[in-house]
């Protein structure tokens, strides 16, 4: 009999609002201090340049006001649920032939702040999160679309943390829904008992078939920071360079995820 799935967790919609809103505005303030040749350097993301991914950055933010502007798919229930968007994500392969996201876009700070005025007027704090949305992947509430919006917004501050050798802060609700987002997304993808993953201090859960814990100190454990954890999920380190950099610590012969990682990319 496979292992019952836990009830979903739940967001409040208006801190994941302020935690989007917040996130995006490290974002803006770092981009608008960017020179040209900052600007112009390449990105772990394939071809694209700082500039194409600042871009893609106030792209995702802005498609809420986009899918918001389309017709209301039929409901009442969602086509995709917040655990089904990371892998649903993951199959959604990017065009090569797509133009680079900055082509249509050569001003940044106008469109900074084009996406987040339309945010404001389209999502006000009196908002419900109830509406469904025609996102790419399926409908989905706009509840748990802006909690996609913390994943889009932190991962990529870590990209372009990358790509510069910056310090972009990162928003702790926006880091803490991510994090829980991917953590939970791996329960998901194997459940079970039998390991315990941890990201102190935002989630900790158990995973993979097998010999259920209880109580007491967890014969298999794997434990990591938020952002090693995060880049793990979705492919930007792997898990045996996590582990030779002492990065990740795993005790106890099933906690290896290897195989299960990542979970978007």
């Amino acid at each position: 009999m496979p292992p019952a799935k836990k009830r979903p967790r739940a967001y409040d919609h208006l801190r994941t609002r302020t935690a989007v809103l917040a996130q995006f505005a490290h974002v803006r303030d770092a981009v608008a201090a960017l020179t040209p040749e900052q600007l112009a350097r390449p990105t772990r993301l394939g071809d694209w340049t700082v500039r194409d991914l600042a871009a893609h950055i106030a792209q995702g933010l802005g498609s809420v006001s986009r899918d918001l502007a389309l017709p209301e798919p039929p409901g009442p229930k969602p086509a995709t649920t917040l655990l089904e968007w990371p892998p649903a994500v993951a199959a959604v392969v990017r065009d090569p032939e797509a133009p680079a996201p900055a082509a249509a876009h050569p001003d940044l700070l106008a469109l900074y702040a084009e996406v987040e005025a339309a945010f404001l007027a389209d999502v006000p704090d009196s908002s419900t999160g109830d509406r469904l949305l025609p996102t790419r992947v399926g409908s989905m509430r706009l509840a748990d679309y802006l909690v996609t919006r913390t994943v889009e917004l932190t991962v990529h501050t870590d990209d372009l943390n990358e790509a510069l050798g910056l310090e972009i802060p990162y928003d702790r609700q926006a880091l803490a829904a991510c994090v829980r987002l991917l953590a939970d997304t791996l329960a998901d993808r194997a459940p079970g008992g039998s390991v315990e993953v941890r990201v102190p201090p935002f989630a900790v859960v158990q995973c993979i078939g097998g010999p259920k814990h209880t109580r007491g100190t967890p014969p298999n454990v794997v434990e990591t920071g938020a952002l090693t954890w995060i880049r793990l999920a979705t492919g930007r380190t792997e898990w045996a360079r996590a582990l030779e950099n002492a990065e990740v610590s795993a005790s106890g012969e099933r906690a290896d995820l290897a195989e299960l990682l990542p979970l978007m990319g």
